[in-house]
C-alpha cells in the first residue's frame, strides 16, 4: 500500500508553518536577570556573522550595560501614535515586514500597545511578523504567563494586568535566563535594575528573598514541564514506549481497605521528596470473583480519595476485570517510575482462578520500581 495522502488543507498548514518564523524567547522570573542583555549579546554574534538582524522594539530601562549591548545592530524606528494630545512611540509591524530581515528583536512581549495601534497587544505584532516568515527574538518575565497569573499574585502580592498566552510560550523555544536570587538583589542594591530612591522599597517588596527563589522555582518548574511535553511529543512521534528515567512519577495503587491510608502517606512523603508528579489509583475490578461493593467498602474507599486529595494527589479511578492490567496500562499511559501497592489476602479460590495482582504486574511492569507493603504489617 502506498503512503496515505494528505488533504489540501493539510498541504496549506504544512506549507504555512514551514515558511513561518520562528520565535525564541529569553525567559526570566524577575526584572533585571540579564533577559535583553543575552538577547542583544546573541543577535550581534549572529550579525557580526553576517546575519540580517534589525531592533524593533528595545527597553533600555536606562540600563548601560544594555544600552551598550546595542553596538552597530541597526534599528527599525518606531511609530508615532497621537493619543489625548500625546505622542506615543510604538514598533512599526508594517516597516519590519516591508523590510524583511531574517531576525527581528522585540523586547517586552508582553506589553500593551497605545490605542490606535495595529494590534492591541505586543505578542499579536509579533504573531504578524512571524506570520511573514521572519524570525524573532523576544523577552518576558514569568509573572505575565497568563496560567500563572494567580500564583504570582499570591506569592509577590502584586496584581499583574498585562499577560500572554500560554500557547505562545508553549510553541516558542525558550532560553531560561537564570541567576540566584542573592545575586539578583546584590545587582539591585548597585544600581544596576532601579533607579537609586527606588531601590529600598524594591527590596522590602517584589525582591524579597522569598518571594524571589519562590518566582525562581515557578520558572524552572514551568520550562522543565515544557520539556516534559517535548520529550513526550519526541518518544510518540519515534514509536518509542520504553520508560526514560528523565523525571519521578510515582503512583499508588489503593482499595477501600483502611491499611491504604499507609500507602498513600508513604506515596506522598515520597513525591514530596522528589517535588514530582503523584497518582493515587483505584481499579473498581468487574470480575466475577471479585469483591462485592458493601456500604462499608464504598465509605472506606471514599475516605481513602479524601485523604489522597489532602496531599494533592491526582486521584484516577479505572475499571476493567484485571486490577495488573489496568495499572499496567496506567503506568506506561503516565510513564510512571515508582509504584506502592499492598499485598492484601486472597482466598484460596481467588488464588486458583485469579492469581497474584502483584506477580502479574512485576511480570510485565518495565522500568518501574515496585514497592510492595504487606497488610499485615500495617
Amino acid at each position: 500500500m502506498g503512503e496515505k495522502r494528505i488533504t489540501p488543507e493539510e498541504a496549506l498548514k504544512a506549507y504555512k508553518k514551514q515558511n513561518r518564523g520562528v520565535l525564541k524567547i529569553f525567559l526570566g522570573y524577575a526584572p533585571g536577570v540579564g533577559k535583553t542583555y543575552t538577547m542583544l549579546n546573541e543577535a550581534n554574534r549572529r550579525f557580526e556573522r553576517g546575519k540580517d538582524v534589525v531592533v524593533g522594539y528595545f527597553e533600555s530601562h536606562d540600563r548601560a550595560n544594555t544600552i551598550n549591548q546595542l553596538k552597530n545592530l541597526p534599528c527599525i524606528p518606531l511609530k508615532e501614535i497621537t493619543y489625548n494630545s500625546i505622542i506615543l512611540k510604538e514598533m512599526d509591524v508594517d516597516a519590519i515586514i516591508e523590510r524583511k530581515p531574517n531576525l527581528v528583536l522585540v523586547d517586552e512581549l508582553a506589553h500593551t500597545n497605545a490605542p490606535g495601534s495595529k494590534n492591541k497587544k505586543r505578542y499579536e505584532d509579533v504573531l504578524e511578523i512571524l506570520d511573514a516568515g521572519i524570525n524573532v527574538y523576544s523577552t518576558i518575565n514569568l509573572q505575565h504567563l497568563e496560567s500563572l497569573n494567580d500564583i504570582v499574585k499570591q506569592i509577590t502580592g502584586v496584581n499583574v494586568n498585562e499577560t500572554i498566552p500560554d500557547k505562545i510560550i508553549a510553541e516558542a523555544e525558550v532560553v531560561v535566563i537564570d541567576m540566584p536570587p542573592e545575586g539578583l538583589r546584590n545587582r539591585l542594591k548597585r544600581g544596576n535594575i532601579y533607579k537609586p530612591y527606588l531601590v529600598e522599597s524594591a527590596l522590602k517588596n517584589f525582591f524579597r528573598n522569598g518571594n524571589l527563589s519562590a518566582l525562581r522555582e515557578l520558572t524552572l518548574r514551568q520550562i522543565a514541564d515544557e520539556v516534559d511535553e517535548d520529550l513526550e511529543k519526541y518518544k510518540s512521534n519515534h514509536d518509542i514506549n520504553d520508560n526514560w528515567y528523565t523525571a519521578e512519577r510515582v503512583m499508588v495503587s489503593i482499595s477501600s481497605n483502611p491499611k491504604s491510608k499507609r500507602l498513600i502517606r508513604l506515596g506522598a512523603r515520597i513525591a514530596k521528596k522528589y517535588k514530582c508528579p503523584f497518582y493515587v489509583v483505584y481499579v473498581n475490578c468487574t470480575h466475577l470473583l471479585s469483591s462485592k461493593e458493601t456500604p462499608q467498602r464504598i465509605n472506606g474507599l471514599k475516605e481513602n480519595i479524601l485523604l489522597a486529595e489532602k496531599f494533592n494527589a491526582t486521584v484516577v479511578q479505572l475499571t476493567g476485570k484485571s486490577v495488573s492490567n489496568e495499572l499496567l496500562k496506567f503506568s506506561h499511559e503516565k510513564h510512571i517510575t515508582q509504584l506502592i501497592i499492598g499485598h492484601p489476602k486472597r482466598n484460596k479460590i481467588q488464588r486458583l482462578f485469579r492469581g497474584s495482582t502483584i506477580n502479574k504486574f512485576l511480570e510485565h511492569a518495565k522500568d518501574i520500581q515496585v514497592i510492595v507493603v504487606p497488610y499485615d504489617s500495617l
